[in-house]
């Protein structure tokens, strides 16, 4: 059977999507070469038409887990009155949600731990990842001069980050809401 010239590309991208979605949901590891192929319904086989190894696949679920989580924010942030997208960011962050659904959201409350210990060659890779994430955030962070914007951005982006990983670890949701909550009302009267 013949497939269009584009069906190669679709099915790459639908691999990536679903393995994005895994890794924030389950871990680095929840990337299995098998579980991801059998969802889009290939073969395991089938894996290395489109990837050198899992690692490759890992930066690429990574690099979309990203480019995601910074399309959403940006989005909310662009919708804001001028001026205040860092405050849509923050309540589109710290939201239930938003902390209900990991495999939606931002890879770094999924991920931070094991990203940190993750092998030295994939570390530049996601450095890299983690830089195009903060570039995109700056111009709507606060602060006039450059050097302000970045000092936010590490500020507000530590405390958002913190704040939904131990929301996540909580079993009652009115407590997760007030971390939430917290975090939401500390940041946005802060700066």
């Amino acid at each position: 059977m013949r497939y269009r010239p584009e069906h190669k590309a679709e099915v790459h991208q639908k691999i990536i999507k679903d393995a994005s979605r895994r890794v924030r949901a389950e871990g680095l590891g929840g990337a299995a070469v098998a579980a991801v192929m059998r969802d889009t319904g290939l073969t395991h086989g089938g894996f290395y038409k489109h990837f050198e190894n899992k690692d490759e696949l890992v930066l690429e679920s990574l690099r979309d887990a990203f480019a995601e989580i910074a399309d959403t924010l940006t989005h909310a942030a662009e919708q804001a009155r001028a001026g205040s997208g860092w405050k849509a960011i923050v309540k589109t962050y710290l939201s239930l949600e938003y902390c209900d659904h990991a495999e939606r959201g931002c890879p770094l409350p999924a991920l931070a731990p094991e990203m940190a210990r993750v092998d030295p060659q994939m570390r530049g890779p996601i450095f890299v990842e983690l830089v195009k994430y903060r570039d995109r955030m700056l111009p709507f962070m606060p602060g006039r001069r450059a050097s302000e914007r970045e000092r936010a951005f590490f500020v507000i982006f530590s405390t958002m980050i913190g704040a939904v990983e131990v929301a996540r670890m909580l079993p009652d949701r009115a407590v997760q809401e007030k971390v939430l909550a917290t975090a939401r009302e500390f940041l946005l009267s802060s700066f």
